[in-house]
């Protein structure tokens, strides 16, 4: 293990690879991942699928055995095989940690967002298919995700809510995640392997708003530049704390087994330059949290990171943070808004993508 992905998971954050390919399971770095870098899960979403399966190559011989299916079922096969097999390689994590780590995560048809019903029978169907009981699904955090996410939750599987942006998005998820558990210990599931995580993107927030204070142009605006993701973060972490300490019906979820939501660090490869590659993650070393990573930004926490605790006490900064943003005109809830809608676009153009590539698959593979 690295000195400084030691520090980070001693300081209570899991990481968690936010990337996965067929070439990565079968050469073995996956498994490397875990011996070498205290990697103890892994996330996937659209875009990563988007990568993986444009590859010519390593999906050819599943293809090949599967012949001339329709496309949206061949990608139920790929992806979910991938994630099966990845599960089965972090099952000793999963067992080590009574299932907190060890997650696998796949996620609902993106074109799904807006449908409550859709989204809560794929779940199902994706659970089934994966069938291993160290992977998660993913949900986003639209609207219409919310009641989706309890739905899924009462069923007794685990669940990954993904695109969160804002504080008031996120209270809802957690009420959404404790309502869903209460329906699952109702319907006579087990809670205690029940996993939830809370998907909070940090980078994109402050590309978005960075964008804002450069057209604004004072000193004031730029003195916030490269703060407003990392405040958001750091009080979503406060809020965290608030709810499942005050809420009375956590308190006896808990007492039956339940597991709190973790917040999940999502977003977190510098895109600006200027900032620290490692500084989405060295800004958010608390306990309970995971901080799933691109392979770029593990790496050079290994190298050059920090680790060390940097959430605690930092609460009043954060809000004072916020409170200048919204003294200079910054509408935070239009940019977090901007960022949900444009974030299930970007994945559905993934989507679209993989549909298109894993086609001319098909058709290269059966002649």
């Amino acid at each position: 293990m690295t000195e400084a992905t030691q520090r980070v998971s001693d300081n209570g954050v899991s990481i968690w690879l936010d990337d996965l390919s067929r070439t990565r399971i079968e050469s073995g770095n996956l498994q490397e991942l875990i011996a070498n870098d205290n990697v103890v899960g892994v996330t996937t979403n659209p875009s990563i699928f988007q990568k993986a399966l444009h590859q010519v190559g390593p999906y050819d011989a599943q293809l090949k055995e599967l012949g001339k299916v329709d496309v949206e079922t061949a990608i139920r096969e790929l992806t979910t095989t991938d994630v099966r097999n990845a599960t089965d390689i972090f099952r000793p994590v999963a067992e080590a940690s009574d299932y907190v780590n060890g997650r696998v995560s796949i996620e609902v048809d993106p074109r799904l967002a807006h449908e409550t019903e859709a989204t809560e029978k794929q779940a199902v169907e994706l659970w089934e298919k994966v069938n291993r009981p160290n992977a998660m699904i993913k949900i986003p955090a639209t609207l219409e995700g919310l009641p989706a996410i309890t739905a899924t939750l009462a069923k007794g599987i685990s669940v990954n809510v993904t695109l969160i942006f804002s504080l008031e998005r996120y209270e809802q998820v957690i009420d959404a995640f404790i309502e869903g558990i209460a329906q699952a210990a109702a319907n006579g599931h087990p809670l205690e392997h029940i996993a939830s995580v809370a998907s909070f993107f940090v980078s994109r927030v402050d590309t978005a708003v960075d964008k804002k204070l450069e057209e604004l142009g004072t000193d004031e605006a730029k003195a916030l530049e490269g703060k407003a993701a990392v405040a958001n973060a750091r009080l979503a972490y406060e809020l965290f704390q608030k709810k499942f300490a005050e809420d009375p019906r956590w308190a006896d979820l808990a007492a039956k087994g339940a597991k709190v939501q973790r917040p999940l660090w999502a977003s977190t490869g510098t895109k600006n330059p200027a900032y620290s590659d490692t500084k989405y993650v060295d800004e958010l070393v608390a306990p309970d949290v995971v901080n799933t990573m691109p392979e770029k930004t593990l790496n050079a926490l290994a190298d050059h990171g920090n680790g060390a605790a940097s959430i605690e006490g930092t609460f009043e900064d954060a809000h004072d943070v916020m409170n200048k943003l919204e003294a200079l005109g910054i509408d935070f809830k239009a940019v977090t808004d901007k960022l949900e809608a444009d974030g299930v676009a970007a994945f559905i153009k993934s989507w679209d993508t993989v549909l298109a590539d894993v086609q001319a698959g098909i058709d290269r593979v059966n002649g």
